[in-house]
């Protein structure tokens, strides 16, 4: 996984977050999940005031630019440089150019890699959200996405289930 590096498309102008959910349905539909590892929209939050009233509202920090975290290859690129509404990577000519880490430190995406203290099999509590204090047990961790996929009994059946490590907290 350490040869996956942040690439920067360029989109055109509003697109960014129909260019996001593009990239992510073809992921999927194609399995490319260990290659394209993550798709991001970095926003801000800002403080607007409109008719005399202060609002926070998300702001796109790069309007027209769109993330990506993948291993860089013929077929990723083919993939993503043929996503309608992208006009292409950022980079001198054709040749996409990744993010140095200088680069994504003001982004507030660091290499760091997320210490977790649970592992497959172990049978944890959801703390927040819709599932809070479901008991459930951890069927796959993925690390990228910070989620686990734990196994939740709904109307009698055991459901996989999606929850954020912050989520959830051993028993």
């Amino acid at each position: 996984m350490s040869d996956a590096n942040w690439y920067v498309v360029h989109t055109y102008s509003g697109y960014e977050n129909k260019v996001k959910a593009n990239i992510e349905k073809t992921i999927e539909n194609r399995h490319l999940e260990d290659q394209i590892l993550e798709v991001r929209v970095p926003m801000q939050e800002v403080v607007e005031v409109k008719n005399g009233a202060k609002k926070q509202v998300l702001k796109k920090l790069f309007p027209g630019y769109v993330l990506l975290n993948m291993i860089m290859n013929d077929d990723t690129w083919y993939v993503v440089r043929n996503t309608r509404g992208v006009t292409g990577f950022v980079g001198p000519g054709s040749k996409p150019v990744p993010l140095t880490e200088e680069e994504m430190a003001p982004l507030g995406i660091k290499p760091a890699e997320l210490e977790i203290d649970f592992e497959e099999g172990d049978t944890v509590t959801i703390t927040a959200g819709v599932w809070k204090d479901t008991v459930g047990v951890i069927q796959s961790i993925n690390p990228s996405k910070q989620i686990v996929t734990i196994n939740v009994e709904l109307f009698g059946r055991e459901t996989p289930v999606e929850i954020g490590f912050t989520e959830i907290k051993k028993m």
